[in-house]
């Protein structure tokens, strides 16, 4: 693999993917790639730097993380942890968090990221269903874990970053006894690195299984979205979690990739001011800042200063022209909008230094990707035609497969097109215009939300009966999650409350519904399934009727 880029030369976006050849070599490990190269050929080269929570900035060399990396793996082994194993990692954007990834990778094993906002419920599903065996946690977070320790059996080692408690392993402690050499385990590009739980519309969160070659997947579109990403003075951040792909496969890992420093800060929850003073404070030139954020930032009318960004990238939501004038003018650059999902990201995008940006469209197929408008047979339809957006097989950054679910995986694709349930239409010049969610998928604050988790969290409340969760249109959050509840008896002034509470607990706040609406009964098909849909209807125009 070239160290630097997998796009040549820019060109003409049509040239640039008409000369775009894959090249997957035999042998690929993501920790090799993002990490060890480097520390050789530059130990002391900048990798990281961290703005922690007291406001320390505190950096770290690529030797510095090979080396830990290397002893946190052997240290993972002594506690069993194997090639195959799961490791899930429930932290912040942390140095830790980083050098767990490394340390799974180097070992064979495979991560499970978690997002540090999931309440006891959540955590317990993804834990259980991908036979976790050990954990790295925090302080805020080891409670919630310890509570729910009992019921995961697989659960061996937890690993604390800070404070232990009983039963748990310090993380430098161990790490500190350990030597600081390993042997590379020795995986190809098909072997599995990490699982990335998505939600759906039936059923819960699903584990989007990846191999190593989705790091080489990835290439093509990060460098695109960032106007050929690496250059000189180039340092990369996001506000997103790295517990999902964007944070993680967007950001993460190919800063570290490409040699460019990578920023890492806790921020509970986004701060426009903040998210300004940190980009201006740490040199920031490049960042992945999803829509919710960006609205945040226009609406908080703050004038940063100091600011130098070269390139932003956004996707999870359509931005429209306001958002991308108010970039152009305050940001200083014009905002490449991508797309993608956690089964197969960064297939669509937009590049402004080599095309112009069409409001409404999230860009054409990224030189390496094969991206279509089916009908529901697969059947690749006409220009301006409304159909599924889908990907065609193999590809890269594409999942390996749905973990223990061989009849989930097959329904995700019809022939050679993985089908993203995303409604769209491509027009004469390639550009792909996102229309809507083919099923009841909710995207919200750049999070996509399946309601079945949320509707079985509301139903274990004894006053409630029924539940059905739909996404209503809202101008920060694209959608807000609106819960309809049929209560078993007379709801209690305090109901709504504490459905909300529950699911913020249970599962997490970012899924917690903004609005219960008490009703006698929900619209059902002739089978009885909800009609979600009818619900979304009516929302609709009660809204409309509103103002």
């Amino acid at each position: 693999m070239d160290p630097h880029r997998s796009i040549a030369r820019p060109g003409t976006w049509e040239e640039m993917r008409a000369a775009f050849r894959w090249s997957l070599p035999d042998r690929f490990n993501i920790a090799e790639a993002i990490c060890e190269r480097w520390a050789r050929a530059q130990p002391g080269r900048r990798a990281m730097i961290y703005l922690r929570p007291d406001g320390e900035v505190r950096e770290y060399s690529y030797i510095q993380l090979s080396r830990a990396s290397s002893r946190l793996a052997n240290a993972f082994r002594e506690h069993g942890l194997a090639r195959g194993g799961r490791c899930a990692v429930l932290l912040p954007q942390t140095p830790e968090t980083t050098l767990t990834h490394l340390a799974c990778y180097k070992l064979g094993a495979i991560v499970v990221p978690l997002f540090t906002l999931f309440g006891e419920d959540g955590l317990e599903y993804r834990l259980r269903h991908s036979g976790a065996h050990t954990l790295v946690t925090d302080s805020a977070n080891l409670p919630k874990i310890l509570a729910i320790r009992d019921r995961l059996p697989d659960l061996r080692a937890i690993f604390s970053i800070d404070a232990r408690e009983a039963g748990t392993h310090g993380f430098w402690q161990e790490l500190g006894k350990a030597v600081d050499t390993i042997e590379m385990a020795r995986t190809g590009p098909d072997d599995p690195a990490f699982i990335s739980y998505t939600s759906g519309t039936t059923g819960p969160p699903k584990g989007a299984l990846h191999g190593h070659r989705v790091l080489i997947g990835h290439l093509p579109g990060i460098e695109t979205h960032h106007n050929f990403l690496p250059q000189a003075g180039d340092c990369l951040w996001t506000p997103a979690d790295w517990a999902w792909m964007g944070g993680l496969a967007n950001v993460m890992m190919p800063a570290l990739y490409y040699g460019v420093p990578l920023v890492a800060h806790r921020m509970s929850r986004f701060d426009p001011e903040r998210a300004f003073d940190l980009m201006a404070r740490l040199g920031v030139r490049n960042s992945f800042l999803p829509p919710t954020a960006l609205k945040l930032m226009r609406q908080s009318g703050v004038q940063p200063k100091g600011l130098d960004l070269r390139s932003v990238g956004s996707g999870g939501e359509a931005l429209g022209a306001e958002l991308l004038d108010w970039g152009r003018d305050v940001l200083g650059v014009t905002i490449n909008e991508f797309y993608g999902q956690t089964e197969c990201n960064l297939v669509l995008g937009n590049c402004a230094q080599v095309m112009q940006a069409r409001p409404g469209s999230t860009g054409k197929p990224v030189p390496g990707h094969e991206v279509a408008i089916i009908d529901t047979d697969g059947n690749a339809l006409p220009e301006g035609s409304e159909g599924e957006i889908a990907v065609r097989r193999p590809d890269p950054a594409m999942f390996l497969e749905y973990w223990q679910a061989p009849e989930k995986t097959a329904e995700k694709f019809v022939g050679d097109w993985m089908r993203t349930g995303d409604v769209g239409r491509m027009d004469g010049d390639g550009y792909v215009f996102f229309a809507a969610r083919s099923d009841d998928v909710i995207t919200t604050s750049g999070y996509r939300v399946g309601p079945t988790e949320i509707e079985d969290c509301l139903t274990g409340h004894p006053d409630v009966t029924m539940a059905a969760v739909i996404g209503v249109p809202d101008p920060v959050r694209t959608e807000a999650i609106r819960a309809y509840v049929v209560p078993t008896g007379a709801p209690g002034p305090n109901l709504e409350a504490e459905l909300i509470a529950r699911v913020r607990t249970r599962l997490s706040p970012h899924v917690a519904p903004r609005e219960v609406v008490f009703v006698d009964e929900l619209p059902m098909t002739a089978t009885g399934k909800v009609m979600r849909r009818s619900l979304k209807d009516r929302a609709l125009q009660d809204m409309q009727a509103g103002g």
